[in-house]
C-alpha cells in the first residue's frame, strides 16, 4: 500500500533537507522492538536485517525517523569532503514502465509524470549533493546516538575530483572521507561506486582496477572498520568476476543495486529534467527488482565459489514482506528499500510482524 511519501517530490532538495521528513515518517508513532536482536551484521546485532539504502535519508532528521519506524539499518545519504550543490528541481518523478525495466527497455525513452501509483517506479536525479564535513560529522553523530539496542547506522560516501586534483589526490579524497566518517562513530561505511560521475568507464564500479586501488587505500586507513561498496547492475559476468577477484577479500560487504539508467522524457517527448547531463537518469522501484535479485544470486555464487566472507546487501523493488523474504531466501544478508520505504513508512513494521 502506498502512503504519502516522507520525501516530498513537489519540493526541491533543500526544502526537503530543511523541512522534512514529511507525512507518516513524523506521525509520532515509534516502533519499539521486543526481546533481543538475533541477526548479526558487521559484528553488530540487529532485530531485523532490513533498512533504507543511501539516497532518501538526507540528514539526521530522516535517519532518526527511520530508526523510530523500525528500519534497523538506515544509511545516511552520500557525503563528500567538501560542499557540492544539488541538481535543479525536479529531482524525483514517477516513471511509466510496464513490467521489468530490462536493459533493452532502458535503451529506449521512458515517460515520466507526477502520478505516483502502484506498481511504483521512479527516477531520481540529485547529482550526489553534499554539505561539508563541518556539518555532516556532527549531524551523523546525532543519528548514531539515536540508535537503540539492535540498530546500526551506515554512512555512504564518495571521493571527488575537485578542481586541480590529480589521480592521487582523487584517491586520497576517498580515504579522507572514510576517515572523517569513522570519527563520527557510525557503524559502517559504504563507498558509492554506482553513480555515473567518476571513473573511466560509464560507472566507477565497472572500473575494477580503480575500485581495487580505492578500496585498498581506504582499508589501509580505517583498518577493521567495516567497508561496503555500492554497485550497479553488471551485465558483464566476467567484469563482475574480476571485481570480486580484486576486492572480494578486501571489502566487508557489497550492496546492489543502485538504479538502472535510462533516458527520461515528459509526455511531449522532451527532456524531463532540466540542465546539462540530465537526459539520462537513474530509475528505481518495482521495475528494477529483477536486477537486484539477479545480482544477489550472482554475488552469493561468486562468494561461495571463492570461499569469501563478504556480506551481501540486497537492494531494489522491495515493497512488501514477501519482497523482503524473497531477497533473504536467495542469500542476501540484509535487504533494503528506498522507493518502497519512501511511500510506506510502516514497511519495516509490516515486515517485522510478518517475520515472527
Amino acid at each position: 500500500m502506498l502512503y504519502k511519501p516522507f520525501y516530498d517530490p513537489s519540493k526541491n532538495y533543500y526544502e526537503n533537507f530543511d523541512e522534512g521528513p514529511f507525512n507518516g515518517f513524523v506521525d509520532g508513532e515509534i516502533l519499539e522492538n521486543q526481546g533481543e536482536p538475533k541477526y548479526e551484521i558487521f559484528d553488530h546485532k540487529v532485530f531485523l536485517p532490513f533498512g533504507i539504502p543511501a539516497g532518501p535519508l538526507l540528514n539526521s532528521k530522516f535517519v532518526n525517523a527511520a530508526l523510530n519506524k523500525g528500519f534497523d539499518i538506515p544509511i545516511y545519504k552520500t557525503v563528500r569532503t567538501k560542499k557540492k550543490d544539488c541538481h535543479p528541481w525536479p529531482n524525483v518523478l514517477s516513471v511509466e514502465i510496464e513490467g521489468d525495466l530490462t536493459l533493452e527497455k532502458a535503451g529506449n525513452k521512458l515517460t515520466v509524470s507526477n502520478d505516483y501509483k502502484e506498481p511504483l517506479s521512479i527516477t531520481n536525479s540529485f547529482g550526489v549533493p553534499s554539505y561539508g564535513p563541518e556539518f555532516w560529522q556532527e549531524d551523523i553523530k546525532k543519528s548514531v546516538s539515536h540508535t537503540k539496542n539492535g540498530q546500526i547506522v551506515g554512512v555512504s560516501f564518495e571521493g571527488t575530483r575537485w578542481e586541480g586534483y590529480s589521480e592521487d589526490d582523487y584517491v586520497k579524497d576517498w580515504v579522507l572521507a572514510a576517515k572523517l566518517i569513522k570519527e563520527t562513530g557510525a557503524h559502517f561505511i559504504e563507498a558509492n561506486f554506482s553513480c555515473p560521475n567518476e571513473g573511466s568507464t560509464a560507472l566507477l564500479c565497472f572500473d575494477t582496477n580503480k575500485v581495487q586501488k580505492i578500496c585498498k587505500a581506504v582499508k589501509n586507513e580505517i583498518g577493521d572498520f567495516p567497508l561496503t561498496i555500492k554497485l550497479s547492475y553488471f551485465a558483464d559476468q566476467e567484469n563482475l568476476k574480476d571485481l570480486i577477484k580484486k576486492v572480494g577479500d578486501v571489502v566487508d560487504g557489497l550492496a546492489s543495486i543502485n538504479t538502472i539508467s535510462a533516458e527520461v522524457v515528459d509526455k511531449n517527448g522532451k527532456q524531463a529534467l532540466p540542465g546539462e547531463g540530465r537526459l539520462r537518469s537513474g530509475v528505481c522501484g518495482t521495475a528494477i527488482k529483477w536486477a537486484g535479485i539477479n545480482m544477489v544470486k550472482r554475488l552469493k555464487a561468486l562468494r561461495d565459489e571463492a570461499g569469501l566472507k563478504y556480506k551481501i546487501l540486497g537492494v531494489g523493488g522491495i515493497f512488501s514482506p514477501e519482497d523482503f523474504r524473497g531477497y533473504m531466501d536467495i542469500g542476501a544478508d540484509t535487504a533494503m528499500s528506498a522507493t518502497g520505504a519512501m511511500w510506506n513508512p510502516y514497511l519495516a513494521k509490516e515486515i517485522k510482524q510478518n517475520n515472527k
